[in-house]
């Protein structure tokens, strides 16, 4: 009897230097997706000149853009420049939004981690910008102890009737946090999944704007994915998403809670589906 394959994802690399030019992936990345998505990885390099996009969007069943020690360039949208120390990759950011975009567009689901997330919600016509409360955000530096750096966490309230509310049966998560940028405006069409319950910024997203599924979070589910069942459910909801989205999909979740002038000033003025009207730059060339 015939072994069916698995479902195939791309897992977007980074662009690092160790001693040399480095594609580069945290192995922790990739562990989860094998044993709760039960996917096949296939690293995709972060380097437009040599990156395929129309070959990879047949091959890959879906991408997961994963998190990064670097950020989104601010240009991509319009936002004021980085503070001092903290790093970019440019490259990174147009394979990045190229192919999401393009695997959106084919009906192939998308999934985001960290600067993942930050990089759909700018797909999608959003912006971001350092968040507000720093300290409860991050703690530490890349340089440190590692387990320190994402032993800090703080909790979150997740979206009634919604994705990850679903997947984890629960409306209050505790997560790690290590991250500098956050969402400021929310792109056109997305759906607020978690906001952090100490000042409300956005800390997961969904959408369906093409048949299949775009579900990002703020947080690192693959740090503790081993021994923390939410973090498992958040990859056996990527592994349904790579067989069809097998798993419920409510739209409008945690919206109907939000405080409705605070909601005005975080969406986009007219929700943009990436299917029925491309944004003709997606912040790619300014």
């Amino acid at each position: 009897m015939a072994t069916r394959a698995r479902p195939v994802i791309g897992v977007l690399c980074c662009n690092e230097v160790a001693e040399r030019p480095v594609q580069a992936v945290a192995s922790r990345f990739v562990a989860p997706l094998a044993r709760w998505a039960d996917a096949a990885v296939l690293l995709v390099p972060a380097l437009p000149d040599t990156t395929d996009v129309a070959t990879l969007v047949t091959v890959l069943d879906g991408l997961l853009l994963t998190g990064s020690r670097s950020h989104v360039a601010p240009h991509r949208y319009d936002g004021a420049p980085l503070p001092a120390g903290q790093l970019q990759d440019e490259d990174r950011d147009e394979v990045a939004l190229a192919l999401a975009g393009a695997m959106i567009e084919a009906g192939k689901p998308v999934f985001g981690i960290c600067r993942g997330l930050q990089e759909i919600n700018v797909l999608f016509g959003g912006t971001l910008a350092p968040a507000a409360d720093a300290a409860h955000h991050h703690r530490g530096h890349w340089g440190g102890d590692y387990d320190a750096l994402f032993g800090h966490g703080h909790e979150v309230e997740l979206a009634a009737r919604g994705r990850l509310a679903d997947a984890t049966g629960v409306r209050r998560l505790r997560v790690n946090s290590v991250h500098q940028q956050g969402i400021d405006r929310l792109g056109g069409g997305l759906t607020v999944e978690a906001l952090a319950s100490h000042d409300g910024l956005v800390e997961a997203v969904s959408a369906r704007p093409c048949g299949a599924d775009v579900l990002a979070v703020q947080w690192h589910p693959e740090w503790d994915a081993a021994f923390t069942p939410a973090s498992q459910a958040f990859f056996s909801l990527i592994g349904a998403g790579l067989r069809g989205g097998t798993a419920s999909f409510h739209h409008g979740g945690l919206n109907e809670d939000i405080d409705p002038a605070r909601d005005a000033r975080r969406r986009h003025p007219e929700p943009v589906g990436l299917c029925q009207a491309r944004r003709g730059d997606q912040r790619r060339g300014h």
